[in-house]
């Protein structure tokens, strides 16, 4: 083994207020950053994704530093421009392979001011006056906040078992919901069985504590009265110095295949004090923007008989009202007459609309009370001596959802958090068609060739796929005026994100090739107004034609119908996207150029779901991804190439996300499904066994999948045998007589290493073009000791669009016709870049505006708006849109521009 497989890694701690991290430290290279020519870390700019907020409940963000510039243990301080210091919390998230630091995760209290800007630089930090306490018992965990006071159970249903600040309880018993049911509908036989589960704990594990924020990982199942266990559950629970509220993060597997178990609703509950009078105690609901409807539970406006303008005023406004002796007497010797409002609902079953009713009690009909579009997600219930707040982030764009009240007018109310709303249809994952007599390969490849799905028998299913919801709770001493309410839902939609700049990353050296804007040319604007052109169609293509829903939220479509004026929806491969050709990537590199808050959400819902529901997480496919097609787990295409970790490492790195990472960690071992999945077994020819020492793994897609995986647990310090497998694959790769251009390829799973069973070339389209292209210029960089790597790397991005005699000359033929040439148009500039060759930087450029099967340069860069009798709802047009063209457009212009700069 070469290079850093040779050296000597000695396993360290490394942690700055932090969880134990295990980084490789180098013993040679643990030094550099202290010598004379080592690299230098400027100060990084931070600022807020979008505006300031208006209720700070902390933040936690990534910040990337130069090779060789800082030490792992590192220490940093953040000061306002205005030189105020602040205090911040740090610790390691990633490092170089000199063991030098390259990503830090920051953290900042919810007491913090909200400034305009701050930087970050190494340095002592202040120490902050307070802090999150997190004390450890047999049975139970504290957090203190300084403010709030959150106790969380080790053991038994209840998760967080009290909410409570000043000394006074506000919440107690939550605990996560379901209900279960046999069937969709009621059956002819006698009806469809029913049944409650409740969160039943399996272990409890305190990941940091503090000084500014504490994270607690619960992990578990949902139990039934019967003892029967269903959907594990993993909840992360956050809460900063300061805060009054804990964040909470709730992530499930769906562990049944949908055919005779169905999600009748999914939520999370709360038991809520209620210590005020009925007409002292409120709730409150924020609609649509700013809406807030404000109700009471013993309303006191509106009656025949008048209590008094301060009376009335005290209540609308969510203070207490005068002593009732001071009421009117026509008033109060009637109050037992006025009825209390005991129970309220507002559910938000399509993206398009929600409703609001209420009831007295159970038992009682319920009066429909006001409906509107699309609600914040966000609620309270409380009185003046203190209520909860409570809310859900995307809550109409994960529809069918709800907020539920019940029990207002008892000692205890009752607050459930619905992810998926008992008022809507139980969720149904079952296939959305028959097979249609496609029971054997042959006609399977029919199928293929007419609506473009990869059908096969019992591989459209949904169980072990995944997904992620944000909440938070607040323990509030008073029901807050208007205001704070409408701030607090905002804060729901929206977390307050901290962030550095594009120049500071780009400077730092991270992610391989690409480069900040740059108009400073007619032909680059030009390039950046068609980047721009597209994200926004595709951006605004969301809203218009609703892709919304709880499994659906954060995918885009793959290909328009132009004739029915919407996209392939229901046409087998070309509906929905499924990281088909990398669109997370074009959004990840869109961001990072441009700094855009539009473009940094909607990569995020992209990760969120792409890295939940288009991956399996447990079962015979766990840790692999299914192509593109109607539902996200319906094609037969189950493929590290939609899994890889390509797709996740920026949103971890930027944000320090716990269950991104769990995701990432997931997939270091997913080259083991290939003993039991031959990805290509429908085409294979000849007899094939898997073999653990000589699995055919190809060297495109999968292993580029694979080394993604890797290549992110060596950066965050994890289980070294990765980073010898990376090694050794990068090394035997490098050996192979026809490089990436080996066609037939063996891979031993115990050491990483290939072989090659011919050595005749070939290459696929698609090889580069799901992260290989990317994780390929960072190994280079990183690891510059495997020449051989980098010269096999550097051969496939020159012939992969060379002329057929050129491929002929050099790999003794030519690769036929191969497609997506503007895509691969950023290997050309690569290899441009690496050999200083003008002629190969030329060729770059016309392949780019060449743009077959892509965009060339002639198109006419407009929308049409299509509406009346035409489309179902108003839509924007163009003539060539499609979302795989756009991601590989958008990927060859950012790093075609940032290798080959003097070509625009």
């Amino acid at each position: 083994m070469t290079g850093f497989a040779r050296r000597t890694f000695m396993q360290g701690t490394a942690a700055v207020g932090a969880a134990t991290q295990l980084p490789w430290l180098l013993a040679p290279q643990a030094a550099a950053a202290d010598s004379e020519d080592a690299p230098t870390a400027s100060p990084a700019p931070v600022r807020w994704l979008e505006t300031p907020p208006a209720e700070n409940v902390g933040s936690t963000w990534g910040v990337s530093w130069p090779k060789g510039a800082l030490p792992a243990d590192q220490s940093f301080s953040l000061r306002t421009t205005g030189g105020d210091q602040v205090p911040v919390q740090t610790w390691p998230i990633g490092y170089w392979p000199d063991g030098s630091l390259k990503w830090s995760a920051c953290a900042i209290g919810a007491d913090t001011p909200a400034a305009e800007e701050y930087v970050l630089e190494p340095g002592t930090g202040l120490t902050p006056r307070t802090k999150v306490r997190v004390t450890e018992r047999a049975d139970h965990i504290m957090v203190d906040t300084g403010v709030l006071r959150c106790r969380i159970n080790r053991s038994g249903s209840t998760l967080i078992a009290s909410l409570s600040r000043g000394g006074r309880e506000i919440a107690r018993g939550g605990e996560l919901v379901c209900q279960w049911q046999d069937n969709v509908e009621d059956a002819e036989d006698g009806g469809t069985r029913r049944a409650r589960f409740v969160s039943d704990i399996d272990t409890v594990e305190v990941e940091q504590d503090g000084p500014l924020r504490a994270v607690v990982r619960i992990t578990g199942t949902h139990r039934s009265q019967r003892g029967r266990e269903w959907l594990p559950f993993t909840v992360r629970l956050y809460l900063y110095a300061g805060a009054e509220h804990v964040r909470l993060m709730h992530s499930f597997v769906l562990d049944s295949d949908g055919s005779s178990d169905f999600i009748r609703a999914l939520g999370i509950r709360f038991r809520v004090v209620m210590r005020d009078q009925p007409h002292d105690r409120h709730v409150r609901f924020v609609g649509d923007g700013h809406g807030l409807l404000s109700e009471a539970v013993r309303g006191l406006t509106g009656l025949r008989r008048d209590p008094g303008q301060q009376v009335r005023d005290a209540q609308v406004a969510g203070r207490a009202t005068p002593p009732v002796d001071t009421f009117p007497d026509n008033v109060r010797t009637r109050l037992h007459l006025i009825p209390t409002w005991g129970d309220f609902t507002l559910s938000q079953l399509t993206s398009e609309g929600f409703q609001i009713r209420k009831r007295t009690s159970p038992g009682h009909a319920w009066i429909s009370v006001d409906s509107g579009h699309r609600a914040a997600g966000f609620g309270y219930v409380g009185g003046a001596s203190g209520g909860l707040g409570f809310g859900m982030r995307d809550f109409w764009q994960k529809c069918p959802t709800q907020l539920d009240v019940r029990g207002a007018a008892r000692d205890e109310a009752e607050v459930t958090v619905w992810l998926w709303s008992p008022d809507a249809p139980p969720m149904d994952v079952r296939f959305y068609h028959d097979g249609l007599g496609m029971d054997d390969y042959p006609e399977q490849r029919e199928g293929l060739e007419i609506t473009y799905e990869d059908y096969e028998p019992g591989f459209g299913t949904a169980e072990g796929i995944a997904r992620t919801s944000e909440l938070m709770f607040w323990a509030l001493e008073a029901t807050p005026e208007a205001e704070r309410l409408v701030a607090m839902a905002d804060t729901v939609r929206t977390p307050p994100q901290l962030v550095t700049t594009p120049e500071h990353h780009h400077r730092a050296g991270v992610f391989g090739d690409w480069a900040p804007v740059d108009r400073s040319t007619p032909e680059r604007a030009e390039i950046e107004d068609r980047l721009d052109f597209l994200f926004e169609f595709h951006r605004d293509q969301v809203d218009q034609h609703h892709w919304y829903g709880f499994w659906d939220y954060g995918d885009i479509m793959h290909t328009y119908d132009g004739d029915r004026h919407t996209w392939r929806y229901d046409v087998g491969g070309y509906a929905w996207a499924n990281s088909e050709l990398s669109p997370d990537l074009w959004l990840w590199y869109s961001y990072l150029r441009s700094g855009r808050a539009d473009i940094f959400r909607m990569a995020e819902a992209m990760t969120r779901h792409t890295g939940e529901t288009d991956v399996y997480h447990s079962g015979p496919y766990a840790g692999l991804g299914t192509r593109h097609n109607v539902q996200h787990w319906g094609c037969s295409a189950k493929q590290v190439r939609i899994s890889t970790v390509a797709y996740r490492r920026f949103y971890y790195f930027l944000t320090a996300d716990e269950r991104v990472g769990d995701l990432m960690r997931e997939l270091v071992d997913a080259d083991r499904t290939f003993l039991t999945l031959d990805p290509i077994r429908k085409i294979r020819e000849g007899e094939y066994s898997p073999d653990p020492n000589a699995l055919a793994i190809g060297l495109g897609t999968d292993w580029g999948a694979l080394a993604a995986a890797w290549l992110a647990e060596w950066e965050r310090g994890g289980d070294e045998t990765y980073r010898d497998k990376l090694l050794t694959s990068m090394r035997t790769i490098g050996e192979l007589s026809q490089g990436f251009f080996t066609d037939d390829v063996r891979y031993d799973m115990d050491t990483g290493a290939y072989s090659s069973v011919s050595d005749v070339a070939g290459a696929s389209h698609l090889s580069a073009v799901h992260g290989l292209t990317e994780i390929c210029s960072e190994l280079v960089n990183l690891v510059p000791e495997e020449t051989g790597f980098a010269e096999a790397w550097l051969r496939y991005c020159r012939l992969y669009n060379a002329s057929r005699e050129e491929q002929e000359a050099e790999l003794g033929r030519h690769l036929g016709n191969l497609n997506l040439r503007q895509a691969h148009c950023r290997l050309t500039a690569y290899a441009a870049a690496k050999l200083g060759d003008a002629d190969l930087a030329q060729r770059a450029k016309d392949e780019f505006y060449q743009g077959e099967a892509g965009y060339p340069r002639n198109l006419t860069w407009e929308r049409r708006r299509v509406e009346g009798p035409s489309a179902l709802n108003p839509v924007d047009e163009t003539d060539f849109v499609s979302t795989n063209a756009s991601a590989q457009y958008g990927l060859a212009a950012i790093q075609t521009l940032a290798l080959v700069p003097d070509r625009f």
